[in-house]
Order: C-alpha cells, then structure tokens, then sequence
C-alpha cells in the first residue's frame, strides 16, 4: 500500500500537467540556460544574472533536463527524487524507533499531505530543502544517543547535511535544523550539546560545503553578499519589503488546510497528548518540538509561503501515525475515539463539499471573475465535477462505516486514499487550471520561430515561456517591474547599477533599439497593449496576430 501510494502521490504523471507560472516556469528555464551555458556556479535567468537562490537546486535540474530533455517530466524530476527520499529519511527514523508498521503509517500520512504532494511535484526549492533540513534534524538526534566515534560520525553528517541544505537556499539551511535540535535537547536537559554542535571539526564539514560556493559567487558578483544575507535572508524575514506579510495565524490556516485529511485529528490529539502525557519517548517529543518550533518561527517572519514549514509534514505524520498505531491496538482507547470522530468529521466534510458542487457544476460561470478564469475555462472546470461528486459522496459513506464499525484500520485506509484518488481522478479538471496559469499553450499558439528571429516582450513577461520556445527574450520595459515575480535580484541591480543588461530595454529608447536591429523580431504583448504593437506594425506593414484572449504578437521581418 505504501509503495502504491508513494507512486501515485509523487510520480503518476509527474510531466502530464504544463509548468505553472510564475515558480515554475522561472525555475525550469534557469536551470535551461544553466545546462546550455554549462556555468553552474552563477544562475541566470533570461541571460541575466539570477542570484535569489543559490545554484545547487538548479544543477540538479540542469543535469534531469541534461539527461531527458527539456519536457516537464525532467523539470519536476528531481522534486520528486528529493520527496522520495525524505520519505525514506522518515521511514529509517520511525522504523528504529517505532518498529517497521508504524514507520509504513507515518510513510503513508506524509505522502498523501496535499502540501507535500504538491511541492514533490513542483519545480521548486522546498522539497530539496526539507530533505536535507530532516537529513541534518535526525542526524544531531542520532548523534546524542550515541558516544564517541559514533556521536562524531552523526554530527559531521548533520553539519554536511545543513550545509547543503544551505546551498538549496540560503542561511535557513543551518537555522531551522539548529532551533529545532537546541529546543529538543532544552527540553530533554542535556548538557553541553551547543559545545558539540560547534566542534571545531563539525564547522570545518560545514563550511567547506558552503564557503567555496560563497567565496567564488562573491567574487563573480561583489554585490552578491550584501544582497543575499542583507536582502534576501534579513530583510525577508524582518520587512515586508517582499509582499508577502500575512497574519500571525496564517500557517495554523495552511496546516488546517493543507494536511488534509489527517488534520481532522491533530487538535484533539494535541490536547489529549499534552493532558494524558502521551509523548512519552524522544522521538514524541523530537517531532513535537519540531513542529512547534517551526510554525512558531516562521509565523514571526514578515514573508510568509505555505513551502516553509514543508518539513513540519514529516514531524505532524509521524505523530499521527503513532496515534493510529495506538487506535489500531486498542479500538476502545482514548486514541481511537479521536480517530472515530475524525472520520465522522471528514465524512460529515465530503457530503457538504459534494452538494456544494452539485449546485456550482451549472453555475461556474458565474465565478470565472473570483477564480481569474476565462468564463469558457470555468464552465469546463463544472463540467469535470461529475468525478468528485461521486468519489466525495463514497468517501462520506465508508467514513461514517468505518465509524460505526469502530475500525481504526479502515479509517486508516480511508483517510490515505481519499487525497490521492481526488488527484489522480481529478487531472482533468486540474489541467483547465493548470492551462490558463502556463505558458504552455501560449507556446502553441505562437507561429514557429527561425533560430535567428530575437524574442521581444513588451511591457510583459510570461514566465515559462522561454523555456518552451528554447530561448531567452529581450524585455521592453519602463523600470523593469515585469520581472518583479521573477526576480528580486534583477530589480536589485537596476536600482544600482546605471547599465542595464542588455536583455533589457527601456521604453524611452525602443525605437531607437528597433530601428538598429539586424535580425527578424518577434513582438509579444498584452492584449491592452495592441494599440502600440499596431503602431510598431505599421511602420514595418505586418498584421497584428491574436494568439489567446491575453497576448497579442507581430513577426517584424528583417530590416
């Protein structure tokens, strides 16, 4: 069951759904130009340089594309292998601890997490950087239980580990791994554990990982160490310079949400845990540690995303899966009425949600504004809704049997399956969405381009889009805020620095820019921008094309 399920959640797929815009389609065509330039110690993106994120997540995905080609498969690979993995990570921990069938439920809980399921299948930093945050977090736990040579290996293991954690994505490589480690260890009374931590030999691991990276990055870009610990590290953290401040309680909303459906049991388990002393063993009290600490710390953070408390899946599942464990054993106990009353809420859940769709299946038209749909694409997400009708409805049946029969195994079962059948029956719908929000289509629509014809944006800039046409394009822009979902780091550099890249054009000197061209152009603009391209086709007596309800384009042939 859990090798079945670890296959559709991660892997069933994986390329069919096109590359979403902004995250993706950026990502993907970094590490693109990456594998064709071949320089791997400084990113660009576009032609230009690309510093937001450190090189290591990009090499990995430079070298799948390398290896398969530029499709979405080979992008959204190395997600994938790194979600594999850290479930691995967590099956070793919970099998030592536990025993093999609880480290199979806590395997399981994880994979079918929404949150987890949809950052293994994105190409995106998180996942990468959860399995080393967990690689780092299980290796310093390790290394207190042991003594001598042992306790040494598992510390220079974890210092490798949030090394290269760091390289995916900067200081909180090292942070979170560490809070987590000193508060487990405050709270279980060790002493002298920051004097091991900081061994001489463990620092020497850590920063020969990571040094060499920083030093010949700074020396390639002298701006870089300002911009990367000032900027994107402090004052992320600290400001809302990002724009993206949320609420206090916005990661108690993400964990409600998006660990569905396990999160129906984790309130009173909670409550119930902490009243009757449930956690009882280090590894308990690791994992809740762990998940309080990084909640807690990401919730001070002035910017805020639903990937950062990524790892705090690893640390609620294995908690669940111990609570299951228990229900399983004694079906009358404390732990199994939980579990009875979770499935009742899901149950209880999936008929409301089910009768929600059977009045909105006729009426998605009617929230095409909301959802930031084309009216066409949201009565065709209604007409796919047939599918999770029925598959909601049979869930609500089984969990209320499954309640009344008092059978923990089944709630169990239910509870696994349910998120990974309303995927992976569900593509259908998912891929309307998917289709608006890429530039996949886009591509399409677009007439095919010579190799010497030079890709021009006016005023827009759909991420993506250069990775499927295989090419980068030169952005027609008044102060370069096209790019703002694409890089910080760029608009960085043109606060700066008086030299524009020479990617980028400023409005005020297009027409001296076109009138010196030496290669056919293509033009893409919004739609609300036709009246300017007109002008441009004008003088150049070629016709303006329509591709979608959103971009217009004019080929501009050789002067």
């Amino acid at each position: 069951m859990a090798l079945a399920v670890i296959w559709f959640a991660l892997f069933f797929q994986l390329g069919n759904l096109p590359l979403l815009q902004p995250d993706e389609g950026r990502n993907a065509e970094v590490a693109r130009e990456m594998k064709e330039s071949g320089a791997w110690l400084s990113p660009s993106y576009d032609g230009i340089a690309y510093l937001d994120k450190p090189a290591f997540y990009f090499k990995c995905v430079a070298l799948s594309l390398a290896a398969f080609g530029n499709n979405e498969t080979a992008a959204r690979l190395p997600s994938a292998l790194f979600g594999l993995a850290t479930l691995a990570l967590a099956y070793g921990f919970c099998r030592r601890a536990y025993g093999p069938r609880c480290a199979v439920m806590a395997v399981i809980i994880i994979a079918t997490m929404p949150l987890y399921v949809v950052l293994s299948r994105t190409v995106i930093f998180d996942i990468a950087l959860a399995f080393f945050m967990v690689a780092a977090i299980f290796a310093g736990y390790r290394a207190e239980e042991g003594e001598g040579s042992s306790r040494r290996s598992w510390y220079l293991l974890g210092a490798l580990a949030a090394g290269l954690a760091t390289l995916v994505k900067g200081p909180v490589g090292f942070l979170i791994p560490g809070l987590v480690l000193f508060g487990f260890h405050r709270v279980e009374g060790r002493r002298g554990v920051g004097k091991r931590f900081f061994a001489p030999l463990n620092l020497l691991v850590f920063f020969g990982v990571t040094l060499p990276w920083f030093i010949g990055l700074s020396l390639q870009h002298p701006d870089f160490p300002y911009y990367g610990l000032i900027e994107e590290s402090f004052h992320r953290f600290t400001t809302t310079t990002f724009h993206r401040s949320q609420p206090f309680y916005f990661y108690a909303l993400i964990v409600a949400g998006l660990f569905l459906p396990w999160s129906f049991i984790l309130p009173e388990a909670g409550v119930a845990a902490w009243k009757n002393k449930w956690f009882k063993s280090p590894a308990d009290r690791l994992c809740l540690v762990w998940a309080v600490v990084v909640i807690i710390f990401f919730s001070l953070s002035k910017s805020k995303l639903p990937g950062y408390i990524l790892t705090v899946t690893v640390a609620c599942g294995i908690l669940v899966a111990r609570l299951f464990y228990q229900a399983m054993a004694d079906p009358e106990g404390k732990p199994a009425r939980i579990i009875y009353r979770a499935a009742i809420t899901l149950a209880g859940l999936c008929f409301l949600v089910a009768a929600a769709a059977i009045y909105l299946s006729p009426r998605m038209a009617s929230l095409a504004k909301p959802m930031r749909l084309p009216v066409e694409d949201a009565e065709a997400l209604g007409r796919h809704f047939l599918t999770p009708i029925i598959l909601l409805s049979a869930v609500g049946g089984l969990g209320l049997l499954a309640r009344f029969r008092r059978d923990a195994g089944l709630c169990f079962a239910l509870f696994a399956v349910f998120p990974v059948l309303l995927f992976t029956l569900n593509l259908g719908a998912i891929q309307v969405v998917f289709n608006f929000k890429s530039a996949r289509q886009l591509a399409q629509q677009m007439p095919p381009l010579p190799a010497e014809t030079q890709l021009v944006f006016w005023g827009c800039f759909p991420n993506g889009l250069p990775f499927y046409l295989n090419r980068t394009a030169t952005l027609v822009t008044r102060d370069g805020g096209e790019i703002t979902s694409s890089s910080n780091y760029i608009l960085f550099c043109l606060k700066n620095e008086p030299d524009w890249p020479t990617n980028l054009v400023s409005t005020t000197h297009f027409d001296e820019w076109i009138s010196r061209r030496k290669h056919p152009v293509y033009l893409l603009a919004h739609a609300d921008d036709r009246a300017r391209l007109e002008a441009v086709a004008g003088v150049q007596k070629t016709n303006i094309q329509q591709l979608n309800p959103q971009y217009v384009g004019v080929q501009l042939p050789a002067p």
